[in-house]
């Protein structure tokens, strides 16, 4: 095949830049345009993901996300403006970096990722780049691509720290690098590690991230440079420090099939692990008609600060040690942000103190603020 064909006159002024680089060179840029990349999740990590392969001119690009923009993205998604608001991220994205490059090809999958369409998903595309924020995804990405024979350029972020490796690369010797199953066989337990929206992220650091990990990328594509393979890179934005540890291939990683990653890292939503819950209209109800019942914030102090429902503030992290604070012999309502921490605090107190009258406000405080006090703040 004839690369140098495939680069319309105007491209080559584009992309000079890169041209010049006696490394890189016409070869590099062309093998850009031949390749494609399928970027999970169009948010924090996602969002200079994009900008920065669409620029650099990687021919095709793939975009998983059904989500939309919120006031709450605003702060670090920089894909997104005030005028998106309520929009889909995933054609959003893909309007915004098609006027960035028209040169390329954006395919948008407007849907969860999960066990029954993962493979068929990544089936055409040469490198993942996984920008996830939660570990069900995290690892059915990694066993997607493990399966499937493809590369994982892998990114996670977390108040002021992130990491970037590249997981399952192909080796000259035709053998495959360690994966993220390699550096962590288990989840951490569920609520010890909170996500993006229950734990913070400083708003420049996925900006520092994501454009690690798509410099990861367009290593892995062109062959220029030495990827993270093997390697952890991790960056603290707070004292500004920088590590990398080794990553080894394990003999007990074993991948045969996708499973179910919910249940796996312990966030199964099956009917036996279905927590009972309460409508925030039902809870106004239990204030407006004076029932006795007990009310409990299982989120951070510095979030209860803000707005709270006059509960009592049993952090998620605290709620086993502080089990004997809790009511036995009357309704208990556990509220968070959306519904998440407390039903995990719910099944905690269930399973290892045999509550069996506690009850999770559907929504959290967020669909409290929505439809029943809309001049409430949340975040």
């Amino acid at each position: 095949m004839n690369f140098e064909s495939n680069l319309k006159p105007e491209e080559y002024a584009r992309y000079s830049r890169h041209i010049i680089i006696p490394e890189f060179g016409l070869e590099g840029q062309l093998k850009l345009k031949s390749s494609s990349v399928l970027v999970i999740g169009s948010g924090g990590l996602g969002s200079p993901v994009l900008l920065y392969l669409a620029a650099a001119g990687v021919g095709h690009i793939g975009i998983v996300d059904f989500d939309t923009v919120d006031d709450s993205n605003l702060q670090r998604q920089v894909l997104f403006t005030v005028d998106d608001l309520g929009k889909s991220k995933a054609q959003t994205a893909k309007e915004r970096i098609q006027k960035l490059n028209p040169h390329i090809k954006v395919t948008v999958f407007e849907e969860r990722f999960t066990k029954e369409n993962a493979l068929e998903i990544i089936k055409d595309f040469d490198v993942v780049a996984d920008g996830t924020d939660n570990f069900p995804t995290r690892y059915l990405v990694n066993d997607a691509c493990v399966l499937a024979g493809k590369v994982n350029v892998y990114a996670s972020i977390f108040r002021f720290e992130g990491q970037v490796s590249v997981f399952n690369y192909l080796k000259e010797d035709g053998t495959r690098g360690p994966n993220y199953r390699d550096m962590f066989p288990e989840p951490p337990p569920p609520g010890l590690v909170p996500n993006c929206s229950e734990g913070g992220v400083l708003g420049v650091l996925p900006g520092i991230i994501g454009s690690l990990q798509a410099n990861e990328v367009i290593k892995v594509l062109t062959g220029v440079g030495d990827p993270l393979v093997g390697r952890l890179f991790l960056f603290d934005a707070a004292s500004f420090t920088t590590r990398i540890l080794k990553v080894h291939k394990s003999p007990d990683t074993k991948i045969e099939q996708l499973i179910n990653y919910e249940q796996f890292c312990g966030m199964d939503d099956s009917p036996d692990k279905l927590v009972k819950e309460i409508s925030v209209h039902e809870l106004l109800d239990y204030k407006t008609k004076g029932i006795d019942y007990q009310l409990i914030d299982v989120r951070e102090p510095h979030e209860y600060s803000i707005s709270h429902l006059d509960a009592a503030l049993i952090p998620m992290g605290a709620i086993g040690e502080s089990a004997s604070k809790i009511a036995k012999d009357k309704p208990v309502i556990l509220y968070c942000r959306s519904g998440i921490r407390s039903a995990k605090a719910i099944r905690e107190l269930e399973e290892n103190f045999g509550f069996t009258n506690l009850h999770n406000l559907k929504g959290g405080i967020l669909a409290w603020a929505k439809e029943i006090d809309t001049s409430m703040i949340t975040f």
